[in-house]
C-alpha cells in the first residue's frame, strides 16, 4: 500500500499518456490502436485525483459510476477491491473504457481539470476492468437469492447486458433474445475490431452467463414470438432492440451497385469478419477510393475500416467544418492519423455510376454555414452553381439510424412517437404493463454508456415491479 499524498502533491502529476500502435501500421491491420496503461502508469494517473467532497464526475456519469472510489482503491493499488468496486457500479468497464466518450461526461465535470487536465477516467476504467477480466474472483457478480421471478430481454447490446446483470443480481430467471448469431449487438456489429477486441466482449456476455443469464441467439422478436408472447411466458420484460434501421440520402443513384449503409458495412467486416475473406465466408466489396457522408463515430469506423481494407484513399465527406463534427475527438484524431482525408462543407447530392450501374463516383455541391439550426449548430447552405464530383468506387452512408419497426409494428398497444421510438415513463416503462424499454429504441441513436444507463435504471425499477408482486395482466 502506497502513502497517500497530498492535494499540492496530487496538482503536480501530470496527466498520464496511453501508448498507441503507429500511425501508418495501425491503419493496415484491425488489432486495437490503444494499448492500455502499463499498471505502474495507471496507479500514478489515479493519484491524480482529488477525491473531492461533492465529486461532480459521478453525476456525469449515465451508469453513475463511484469514480472517486475505484480510484482511490486504485491509487493504493488494491487492485481487488477496485474492481469490485467499479463492476458493482458498471456491468462493461472493459468496454466502456473503450468506447465511452468521457470527455464530454465524467472527464469534463473532473474539478482537477480546472487546473490542468481532468483525470484519464476512462484510461483508469479501461485498466481495472481488463485487469479484472485476468482475475475471475474480483469480477465475481455477487447475486441474491432466486426470486422465482422471470424476465426476459429483447437484445444483447449495451443496454440488454447492462439491464441482465443487474437483474440477476437482484435474483430475477434472465433470458436475452439476440436477432444475430452472435451477442453484443451494436458491441459487435457496429464497432471494428481496432476500437473494441470482440474478445472483450466475449469475456463480459460469459461473466453474465455465469451467473445464469441464459442467451437466446438468432431469435426476431416480431417475428420469431411476438412481444405478447413474450410477456405471457414472463414476468417482465426490457425491450432493448436499438434502432437499427439505416438512413439514406435519398439522393439520385443510391441504388447503385457499391453504395453500402455504414450498418451493412460494418456488419459485413465486423461480425462477419469479411476483412479475413476468403478464410471467412462473408465478402465485401473493396475499392481503391471510398467516401463516406457523415461525420459521427460510424463515419469515423467506416472510413477507417476502409483503409484497413486496403483504399488507397479514404475520406470523409461532411457538410460541416472540423468544428462540428460530432463524433469524438479521439476518433477524429486517429483518423487523421492514419490518412483519411476530410471534404468538409460539402454535401451529396447524387451518386453517379457508369453503364453497368457500378459507382464510379459522388456528385456533391459547396456548403456554407448559416445560422444555427434545432441541434445548435450552424446550419448547412449550398452554395448555387458549386457542384462537383469526387471520383470514388464505393460509397457508405454514415447519417444515422432509426428505429426498426420489426418489433413495434407487430404490437400496436405499444406506443410510439412521431419517429417510431417506444414511449417510456420516469421509470422506463411502456404503455404495456411489465413491459419496458431503453436505449436506441427510446432514445434514437446515442450512446454506448446511455443505453447501459437506461438498462440499469430500468432493471431497478422492474426489480421494485416484481417485488411488488404485481403479475402480467
Amino acid at each position: 500500500m502506497t502513502t497517500k499524498l497530498t492535494t499540492k502533491q496530487r496538482l503536480q502529476i501530470n496527466r498520464q499518456k496511453m501508448s498507441e500502435q503507429a500511425p501508418l501500421i495501425r491503419n493496415a491491420n484491425f488489432e486495437e490502436v490503444n494499448l492500455g496503461l502499463p499498471e505502474k502508469v495507471a496507479l500514478l494517473e489515479a493519484e491524480r485525483c482529488l477525491q473531492c467532497k461533492d465529486p461532480k464526475c459521478v453525476s456525469g456519469c449515465p451508469v453513475m459510476v463511484n469514480i472517486p472510489r475505484f480510484i482511490e482503491f486504485l491509487s493504493q493499488g488494491q487492485l481487488s477491491d477496485a474492481a469490485r468496486s467499479l463492476l458493482n457500479d458498471n456491468a462493461l468497464p472493459s468496454i466502456t473504457g473503450r468506447v465511452c466518450p468521457q470527455e464530454t461526461q465524467c472527464e469534463v465535470e473532473c474539478i482537477r481539470g480546472h487546473k490542468g487536465l481532468p483525470v484519464a477516467i476512462g484510461y483508469l476504467e479501461r485498466f481495472v476492468g481488463d485487469w479484472a477480466r485476468g482475475h475471475s474472483a474480483a469480477q465475481a457478480l455477487q447475486v441474491a437469492p432466486p426470486s422465482g421471478k422471470k424476465v426476459a430481454i429483447v437484445g444483447s447490446g449495451p443496454g440488454g447486458l447492462t439491464a441482465a446483470g443487474e437483474l440477476a443480481k437482484f435474483g430475477h430467471d434472465v433470458t436475452i433474445y439476440e436477432a444475430l448469431h452472435k451477442p453484443g449487438g451494436v458491441l459487435v456489429y457496429g464497432i471494428p475490431e481496432f476500437r473494441l477486441p470482440k474478445k472483450i466482449v466475449q469475456a463480459e456476455v460469459a461473466r453474465l452467463e455465469q451467473v445464469g443469464v441464459k442467451i437466446v441467439c438468432n431469435t426476431v422478436i416480431g417475428r420469431t414470438y411476438t412481444l405478447q408472447e413474450l410477456r405471457e411466458q414472463f414476468d417482465a420484460v426490457f425491450i432493448a432492440n436499438g434502432a437499427g434501421l439505416p438512413q439514406f440520402m435519398n439522393v439520385p443513384g443510391e441504388n447503385l451497385k457499391g453504395v453500402y449503409s455504414a450498418n451493412e458495412y460494418l456488419t459485413r467486416v465486423n461480425l462477419m469478419s469479411a476483412y479475413q475473406f476468403p478464410r471467412a465466408d462473408t465478402p465485401v466489396l473493396k475499392g481503391k477510393r471510398i467516401a463516406t457522408v457523415g461525420g459521427g463515430n460510424v463515419a469515423m469506423d467506416s472510413a477507417r475500416t476502409a483503409k484497413r481494407m486496403g483504399a488507397e484513399t479514404s475520406m470523409i465527406v461532411y457538410r460541416r467544418t472540423h468544428k462540428e463534427l460530432p463524433a469524438r475527438a479521439e476518433e477524429v484524431h486517429h483518423a487523421e492519423e492514419e490518412g483519411i482525408q476530410f471534404e468538409f462543407l460539402v454535401a451529396p447530392v447524387a451518386v453517379v455510376g457508369n453503364e453497368k450501374k457500378w459507382v464510379t463516383g459522388l456528385k456533391c455541391v459547396r456548403m456554407q454555414l448559416g445560422e444555427p439550426d434545432a441541434s445548435g449548430r450552424a446550419r448547412p447552405i449550398p452554395i448555387p452553381g458549386s457542384e462537383f464530383v469526387i471520383p470514388c468506387d464505393i460509397v457508405v452512408v454514415a447519417i444515422g439510424t432509426r428505429a426498426n419497426p420489426l418489433l413495434t409494428s407487430t404490437c400496436p398497444d405499444l406506443k410510439l412517437n412521431k419517429w417510431g421510438n417506444i414511449i417510456v415513463d420516469d421509470k422506463g416503462q411502456t404503455s404495456l404493463t411489465g413491459v419496458f424499454a431503453g436505449g436506441d429504441i427510446v432514445r434514437g441513436a446515442a450512446t454506448v454508456i446511455l443505453a447501459m444507463g437506461d438498462g440499469k435504471s430500468a432493471a431497478k425499477a422492474m426489480d421494485e415491479f416484481l417485488r411488488g408482486g404485481a403479475r402480467r395482466p
